[in-house]
């Protein structure tokens, strides 16, 4: 799957014969139109793109196997195209990328990147990466801005409720979706992007990406936790040896342990067995006890785990007036959360009394699985064509049908008015003032982003490539 030729749609191949005698480039853009989900997105994955297959030049065993593809496939090959770039370009294709820094939050509808070709005899090849560009990007920029909402609805929940917000709202959503996901590679660039806005995850591969692609030593943690089969191999009869034995096996200073608790009866087990025989257990340890409810209502339940945890183990009332269990016992619950179950479950705290420090969040396939293209509606659309007289003429399509489907005209620049992010002609505003800012040409990473840069921008704090210093000021 790394052959950079059959990286595309079957149809793609027969562009080169379909374009007008006189192109020369071609200027596309692609951007996350207008939708229901959001009204901003945070923008990454183009640099995994560049490295794992714009940096990897294409070999005469890549045109072989394409050639022989296409060919029994029924579709045309370029042969002479793609002899061009191996021969002339060292295998690398002739394209620029001009793109916003990665991390940055970015209004629906503003061109996130833009790419133009440079070899005059090979203007198709701007829309012929569209497919796996496209993938590349909207993927790990869907899932950043779904983890991104939830960190503003539980860092709302914290601002009203906790007298450690920023201690707290690193943590405060963990990733389960690994298992989840169509493949360890969406596993890996999904997990990474949630990364960008929490720091906490089981999904390992996302730890992998986050090193490789963005520099990033170590971009998430974990803690020691059960699972039913580690509970239930116990026997029922023995529910509390088991229970037990967590708490001794991961004890220390410090130490966080999650012990899923509903493999029978939740109820019985925090009130009879947590709250009950082994409450001094759990109170002379130096760690903290993560009870986990996996099943029932995904609001109700951790609500009421909540209040039995509290007659069992008391707490304190905080600066705010809200409650905070005693630290050897906290909640985190995975089943069943969404935006809109977070959100509710929230609700549910504040009403009874309980500050967001008392409880986790978790998601697994809802983080990782449950999006798809349309969900930003993310496209990919050229928008110029130079002639053979240098000139650049405006592309676009304007479908009666549905004007939402509307594409820019002209190459286009990105510029700041009035505080916000707008999309502009690039032949009407000073070029100093583009804040796309070119990332790639003809092989070369010309820009690279750490992992640390995009938290910081997904943060709201100004960390801006050397190039977009002047005009961000």
């Amino acid at each position: 799957m790394t052959n950079l030729i059959l990286a595309t749609d079957s149809y793609k191949h027969s562009h080169f014969l379909q374009y007008p005698p006189e192109a020369r480039a071609i200027s596309a853009y692609v951007e996350a139109r207008p939708n229901d989900f959001a009204d901003e997105v945070l923008f990454m994955g183009l640099q995994p793109f560049l490295i794992d297959l714009l940096a990897r030049p294409i070999t005469t065993e890549d045109i072989e196997e394409a050639e022989a593809i296409c060919t029994a496939h029924g579709v045309p090959f370029n042969r002479a195209g793609w002899q061009m770039i191996m021969e002339d370009h060292k295998g690398f294709l002739p394209i620029a990328i001009r793109a916003l820094p990665e991390g940055m939050m970015v209004p629906t509808g503003v061109p996130l990147l833009q790419v133009e070709t440079t070899d005059p005899r090979l203007p198709w090849l701007a829309t012929f990466v569209e497919t796996a560009l496209l993938r590349a990007i909207w993927y790990p920029t869907t899932v950043a801005t779904l983890s991104w909402q939830c960190r503003q609805i539980i860092r709302a929940g914290l601002e009203k409720t906790s007298d450690d917000v920023a201690g707290q709202l690193p943590f405060k959503l963990h990733d389960f979706g690994a298992r989840g996901v169509s493949s360890g590679e969406s596993a890996a660039l999904g997990g990474m992007a949630h990364l960008v806005n929490f720091m906490g995850t089981d999904t390992m591969e996302a730890l992998l990406a986050a090193r490789r692609y963005y520099g990033a030593d170590m971009a998430g943690f974990s803690i020691p936790a059960a699972e039913h089969s580690t509970i239930t191999s116990w026997g029922r009869d023995r529910e509390q040896d088991a229970y037990a034995n967590m708490l001794d096996a991961f004890e220390g200073e410090g130490r966080l342990v999650a012990v899923v608790s509903d493999s029978y009866d939740l109820d019985a087990a925090i009130g009879d067995i947590w709250g009950g025989a082994l409450r001094e257990k759990v109170l002379n340890r130096k760690g903290t006890l993560v009870v986990r409810p996996d099943s029932g209502d995904p609001v109700e339940t951790p609500i009421r785990a909540l209040k039995t945890l509290w007659e069992a183990f008391g707490g304190t009332i905080n600066g705010k007036g809200f409650r905070v269990l005693d630290p050897h016992v906290r909640v985190i619950q995975g089943d069943g959360m969404t935006i809109k179950s977070i959100a509710y479950l929230i609700d549910r705290l504040v009403e009874e009394g309980f500050a967001v420090d008392n409880i986790a969040f978790g998601m697994g396939g809802g983080l990782l699985q449950q999006v798809n293209r349309d969900t930003l509606r993310f496209a990919m659309k050229a928008n110029a064509m130079r002639d053979a007289d240098g000139v650049w003429r405006d592309v676009n399509k304007q479908p009666a049908t549905d004007l939402t489907k509307a594409s820019k005209a002209g190459r286009q620049a990105v510029v700041r008015r009035d505080g916000r992010l707008v999309a502009a002609r690039l032949d009407a505003v000073d070029a100093r003032d583009d804040l796309l800012v070119p990332v790639w040409r003809d092989g070369q990473m010309l820009v690279r982003h750490s992992f640390a840069d995009l938290r910081a921008r997904a943060a709201g704090e100004a960390v801006l490539p050397a190039a977009l210093e002047t005009a961000a000021a």
